[in-house]
């Protein structure tokens, strides 16, 4: 099928390119920008005058809840939340249940998602079996059933004479290994920033040194073995500093900040508000000031949704019993755009953050519009409001501290593999 996306605002921050032009879509592929292909029939015109035209959406953590979780999302669910919200790539944490730490399992859920025919899935793999800690995985037949990288997830792992030998080995074979900075004895019980609103409400804590302490092993662990780690869901101001210091001394990582804490911080808790209730706890306003600044000078690299749907049973439930995580997919591009607009970041810059920088961080080949690149394409309004309501999210959880919002960023096509998957009237 021939797609001509006619007169759009295309933007594609991996080649520099913002200019109102058209994109010229065939056999699944980008054919040309500007000028059509000799011989130009298209299928179909799309007219993008009043809109903008990117790279689809690249998400660096979404749950899809399968295999095991189908009671708080399935796999068609969450596919069409994806397409709904621009994203056309996104990769999958590893806590299923059973966790990814079979290449059946990594097999069987590609192939799902390829039958869906929707967003392409990236599974990463557990970094130890059944992530108990206690014994590393067959790193080599989960990266060859498809697995891209490898992590613990939000599970504890205070094991670090098994954390290095499981980095030696990733750095030996040049896999990627993704963990999140947090001391297990630390955080243990905790479910709250500690500060005034912790304290307040009676909370338990996790104090900010439960990240800096993390991180201060991981990069000595690094300096030791010369393996690439991403540093998923940086949360705090010291955090950001020990990235940024990492980076300064040429330490192969990167890092990424969930979309929530741009926006929200401790306070946002309110009177046990159990839609705030994330993982990693949401920080001081000092902190979201931090990342915020990190994401905008890039020490922070890229920004995920962190997507989590959680039943309403497990959220409906006393703030420090309710089940973390928060439905974010398709509010990735719109909350993106909220801190760009109130930072001042243009538009290209704030992109690239979620389409070129999270392919350079997965090693994917997708997340621009090259002549030949993968026709993967979101078409979206950035100044169509809409409000965040349980009808309108298309993903099966309904859970989110943005209920009743109205944010600007309206997905009016998504494409994947230059066939239109999500569409919706202006």
């Amino acid at each position: 099928m021939k797609i001509e996306i006619h007169n759009g605002r295309l933007v594609d921050p991996a080649h520099g390119v913002d200019r109102k032009t058209s994109l010229y879509i065939a056999a699944g592929k980008v054919a040309a920008i500007g000028e059509p292909p000799s011989g130009w029939h298209p299928n179909r015109v799309i007219d993008a005058s009043k809109l903008v035209v990117c790279p689809g959406l690249i998400d660096a953590s979404a749950r899809l809840r399968e295999p095991g979780f189908e009671y708080k999302a399935t796999l068609e669910s969450e596919m069409q939340a994806a397409v709904a919200g621009g994203v056309t790539s996104l990769a999958c944490p590893p806590d299923t249940d059973p966790p990814l730490d079979e290449p059946g399992l990594v097999e069987m859920l590609k192939h799902r998602a390829r039958s869906l025919n929707q967003a392409h899935v990236y599974p990463v793999g557990a970094l130890t079996v059944g992530l108990k800690g206690e014994a590393i995985t067959e790193m080599g037949e989960l990266s060859e059933a498809g697995c891209i990288a490898f992590s613990h997830a939000d599970a504890a792992l205070a094991d670090t004479q098994l954390l290095l030998h499981a980095l030696e080995y990733a750095a030996t074979f040049g896999y990627r290994v993704w963990l999140r900075p947090q001391d297990a004895y630390l955080a243990r019980g905790g479910v709250a920033h500690d500060g005034e609103v912790a304290t307040r409400l009676g909370l338990a804590a996790i104090p900010s040194c439960a990240e800096t302490i993390a991180l201060d092993a991981i990069f000595e662990l690094v300096r030791a073995t010369g393996v690439r780690v991403h540093v998923a869901r940086l949360s705090t101001h010291e955090g950001v500093a020990r990235v940024r210091a990492a980076k300064q001394a040429r330490l192969p990582v990167s890092c990424d900040v969930a979309v929530h804490h741009l926006h929200l911080c401790d306070v946002d808790i309110g009177w046990f508000d159990a839609h705030c209730r994330l993982v990693p706890p949401l920080r001081s306003t000092r902190d979201r000031a931090a990342l915020r600044a990190g994401l905008a000078d890039g020490t922070i690299d890229l920004v995920c949704s962190d997507h989590a749907p959680v039943d309403d049973d497990a959220k409906q439930l006393p703030f420090a019993e309710a089940e973390p995580g928060a439905t974010a997919l398709e509010l990735l591009l719109p909350l993106t755009l909220k801190w760009a607009q109130e930072d001042k970041v243009a538009l290209p810059a704030a992109l690239a953050r979620i389409t070129s920088e999270p392919a350079r961080v997965l090693g994917l080949t997708s997340g621009h519009l090259g002549a030949g690149a993968e026709a993967d394409v979101c078409i979206f309004d950035a100044d169509a409001y809409w409000k965040v309501e349980r009808g309108s999210l298309r993903s099966q959880g309904k859970n989110t501290p943005f209920l009743g919002l109205e944010l600007a960023g309206k997905v009016r096509y998504t494409l994947v593999g230059g066939q239109i998957v999500h569409e919706t009237a202006g």
